[in-house]
C-alpha cells in the first residue's frame, strides 16, 4: 500500500487570532500538512508551542508584523528550501518551500500568498496592481527554468482563474481577482509544470469557491464567493491524486476567516 499524505491551504487571517480554529480543521480533515498564508505575525512572536499541540510539531514560518506571512505545519519533519527568489526584490514574506521525506520520496512544497492587487485594475493607476502582475510573471518564469517534480504548490493565490471560479463572470472580468491579465498570467503559471488538483476532480462547468466576503451578512444565501485558494501539484503526482475537499462549514466556524480550508489526499 502506497504512503499517503493530506495537505491543507488556508488563509487564516492572523494565527494568533484563529489559532484555535486549526483544532476543528485537524478534527474535521486530520491533515499531515497545513499551510497558512496572512499569518500576520513575525517569527519571533508565533505560538511556540501551537504545532506540537497540533500533532504537527514541524513548523516552519516567515513572518511580519500585521500583515502578510506564511507558515507550514509538518507531521514529518521538514527542512527550509534556500535559494528562493525575493519575489520583486521585497523581502514581504509571501512565500516559503519546505522539503520533506517521505519514504524514498522527497517532496516540496511550495506556500504562497499572492498579492492581493488592490481595487483598480490598472498598473498605471494602481501600483498594486502591477505588483501582482509583476509577482506572477516571476514566480511563471522562475517554474519555466526549474520544472517542478514531486511537488505541491499551495496558496492564496488571490486569482479566481476560471469561468466557474466567481459568481459572475461576465460581470467580475473587470473586477481584481478575475481580469483578464490575471487569469492568462496565473494559468501561463501552473502550465509550467503543474496540475490544478481541485479541478482535476470537478468538472469545469461546475462552480466552486473558497472566499466569501465579509461584506455580505448571509454569504450562504447570495453564494457570493470565488476561488482565490488552490492546491497544484506537479505532473508526476497527476495519478497519486486521491481527493479533495474544500470545508466550506469553517465560513461560519467562529470569528471565521472570509477564507476556508482546501484540502487534497495524495498517494504517493
Amino acid at each position: 500500500m502506497s504512503d499517503q499524505i493530506i495537505v491543507a491551504t488556508w488563509n487564516i487571517n492572523s494565527v494568533r487570532l484563529r489559532q484555535e480554529l486549526l483544532f476543528k480543521l485537524m478534527t474535521d480533515a486530520a491533515p499531515d500538512v497545513i499551510c497558512l498564508q496572512e499569518t500576520k505575525v513575525p517569527d519571533e512572536l508565533f505560538p511556540g508551542d501551537l504545532g506540537a499541540q497540533l500533532g504537527l510539531p514541524h513548523v516552519l514560518m516567515r513572518g511580519m508584523k500585521g500583515y502578510n506571512g506564511v507558515a507550514i505545519f509538518s507531521r514529518f519533519p521538514i527542512t527550509i528550501q534556500s535559494g528562493m527568489p525575493d519575489w520583486c526584490a521585497k523581502g514581504d514574506c509571501r512565500h516559503i518551500c519546505a522539503k520533506m521525506q517521505i519514504g524514498n520520496r522527497q517532496i516540496m512544497i511550495h506556500n504562497f500568498y499572492v498579492p492581493a492587487g488592490g481595487d483598480v485594475p490598472d498598473r498605471e493607476i494602481n501600483p498594486k496592481y502591477g505588483h501582482k502582475l509583476d509577482f506572477i510573471a516571476e514566480a511563471r518564469a522562475h517554474f519555466e527554468r526549474h520544472p517542478p517534480v514531486s511537488s505541491i504548490l499551495v496558496g492564496d493565490l488571490n486569482i479566481a482563474p476560471m469561468e466557474n471560479d466567481v459568481w459572475n463572470h461576465k460581470q467580475l472580468l473587470g473586477v481584481v481577482s478575475h481580469t483578464p491579465e490575471e487569469t492568462t498570467g496565473l494559468n501561463a503559471w501552473r502550465n509550467a509544470g503543474f496540475i490544478d488538483a481541485v479541478r482535476h476532480f470537478v468538472p469545469d462547468n461546475e462552480k466552486l469557491y473558497t472566499w466569501w466576503s465579509y461584506r455580505n451578512r448571509d454569504w450562504r444565501a447570495s453564494n457570493r464567493g470565488r476561488r482565490l485558494d488552490h492546491i497544484w501539484v506537479s505532473r508526476d503526482f497527476r495519478n497519486g491524486l486521491a481527493y479533495y475537499r474544500i470545508l466550506t462549514n469553517a465560513r461560519d466556524w467562529d470569528r471565521s476567516s472570509d477564507h476556508v480550508p482546501v484540502i487534497i489526499g495524495l498517494n504517493l
